[in-house]
């Protein structure tokens, strides 16, 4: 029987977090458009993923907000009325209409997977 070859094995927790990164960056992006179809401001927002279980950086939210906001699937409004100033972020029709292709996709590949599973356990 041949013996493991240990770089293999030390190269495997860095493969496994570099691919979580990977599943959780679209993930992050469904969860944002769909947590905002109210709206929600920054610090809100990373409260409301965290207590669905999506935990997200401060540092990756931010941009990723700006950035739907510039492809127009939220958009972004400062609201004054409180003793501290807020930029709320709405889902628009067109985040809307992406949200529901990405969650018809992510279901569709998620009862795929199950399937090969179910297919490939002994």
């Amino acid at each position: 029987m041949a013996t493991p070859d240990p770089s293999v094995q030390q190269d495997a927790p860095d493969a496994l977090a570099l691919h979580l990164q990977e599943v959780r960056r679209g993930t992050v992006v469904l969860a944002c458009l769909v947590a905002c179809r109210r709206p929600q401001y920054g610090y809100a927002l990373l409260e409301t993923l965290a207590e669905a279980g999506i935990q997200v950086e401060a540092n990756t939210l931010y941009p990723l907000l700006r950035r739907l906001d510039k492809q127009g699937l939220l958009t972004a409004e400062w609201n004054t009325d409180e003793p501290r100033p807020r930029k709320y972020y709405t889902l628009t029709d067109a985040g809307s209409r992406v949200a529901d292709e990405l969650r018809t996709e992510w279901l569709a590949l998620t009862a795929s997977l199950t399937d090969l599973w179910k297919d490939s356990t002994p």
